[in-house]
């Protein structure tokens, strides 16, 4: 994954809130409703509803991740399963180290210690990239990031309506 120059200033940033998020979990429900509300608030937020998903992220994605002041991450049954939503999150740590952005981790209808311990359906889906990807740093990556994502102060979905 190329990173591009991390010298932004709140000036250069071009959205409010970034969401990360599977798709097929979470698009037609709680990622349109929260999508929905923030724009109603005037909170200028980016979803990934016109981009051609292909091996790689994209270099458009990384942009939006660096350029919004927020990344919102929701981590759903089948998040784990998508190396690109990994790859999504890799970026938005980095951010998160190097430009200090703000990382809010949602959790919805997933317990954040499978999360974090990558159990349950995390676990799964490990089994299958461990099969897929000769490369065991880039899944050693994925796990820590998914840790350390899941170890930030955040919110439990599972808990309300």
């Amino acid at each position: 994954m190329k990173r591009k120059d991390m010298k932004l200033d709140l000036s250069q940033k071009k959205y409010d809130v970034f969401l990360s998020f599977r798709g097929e979990d979470t698009r037609k429900n709680f990622t349109s409703h929260l999508h929905k509300a923030l724009l109603q608030q005037k909170i200028e937020t980016y979803i990934d509803d016109r981009l051609e998903r292909g091996d790689e992220i994209s270099q458009a994605l990384l942009d939006a991740i660096q350029g919004s002041q927020i990344s919102i991450i929701i981590f759903s049954e089948n998040y784990a399963n998508s190396s690109w939503c990994l790859d999504e999150l890799l970026h938005i740590l980095y951010c998160w180290e190097k430009i200090k952005q703000i990382v809010l981790p949602v959790f919805y209808h997933v317990n954040p210690s499978h999360v974090r311990k990558q159990q349950g359906s995390y676990a799964a889906a490990f089994a299958k990239h461990e099969e897929r990807f000769k490369d065991n740093r880039m899944i050693n990556k994925w796990r820590s990031a998914l840790t350390t994502a899941s170890n930030l102060s955040g919110y439990d979905a599972s808990n309300t309506r």
